[in-house]
């Protein structure tokens, strides 16, 4: 049974997996958490709630079963904008050769990824399949929370203040109580690199760590 997630800013639906331990490429080389993936909201709040993780934990079995890409294809049959991963990564390549075949499949749907496992050569060729499609955006994440932007056709990254000096288009959902209202620049493919202002009490102490919190006006 296919399961899927309204995150209250988003416009659309979405297809999410449990944060953190379905998100290998979330661990640095020293071991530790990544600074983007320190602050992550899908650890947070609402979603450690067991209604809110239940949808989640049943994904992570269910995208496995032989009938899941038929399924998600027929249940997508009127959407027009969606968001695969709220929380948690495609972790596992089979898991992105089945997205694949549903966004091929749904050429009426504009579909967004966003993904740190670009970081594994393995998944390069797959995401790269993915971002080749002309209704999918796959933007890979930089691990920064000082507006790194890192090399792809689709990127974003986290700034930790919304004059931080950038070339990135900047998400303005901060402006907007963390909606999305009328924009849609995450599904924009000629849109390079999307920023987003750094935000929650989590993120605010990544920042302080990183030397960033004294540039931020803390209420």
């Amino acid at each position: 049974m296919i399961r899927l997630s309204k995150a209250g800013k988003m416009p659309c639906r979405s297809w999410s997996l449990q944060a953190i331990e379905t998100c290998p490429a979330s661990i640095g080389s020293d071991g530790e958490l990544v600074d983007a993936c320190k602050g992550c909201y899908a650890t947070t709040g609402n979603y450690n709630f067991p209604s809110v993780k239940a949808p989640r934990l049943h994904n992570k079995k269910d995208w496995q079963r032989e009938g899941w890409v038929a399924d998600m294809i027929e249940e997508l049959d009127n959407d027009r904008y969606f968001r695969w991963f709220d929380s948690g990564d495609v972790y596992h390549i089979k898991l992105a050769k089945k997205i694949l075949e549903v966004c091929r499949a749904t050429p009426w749907t504009r579909h967004w990824l966003p993904t740190r496992m670009h970081k594994f050569k393995k998944f390069r060729k797959i995401l790269n399949e993915l971002n080749k499609l002309d209704n999918v955006v796959v933007r890979l994440s930089s691990d920064s929370v000082e507006g790194e932007i890192i090399e792809g056709v689709n990127t974003s990254t986290i700034i930790p203040y919304d004059d931080t000096p950038t070339s990135a288009i900047i998400c303005e959902a901060y402006k907007h109580e963390g909606k999305c209202n009328k924009c849609r620049i995450c599904w924009d493919k000629g849109v390079s690199v999307v920023a987003y202002v750094a935000h929650g009490q989590r993120m605010k102490k990544v920042l302080r760590e990183n030397n960033l919190i004294n540039a931020l006006q803390v209420a």
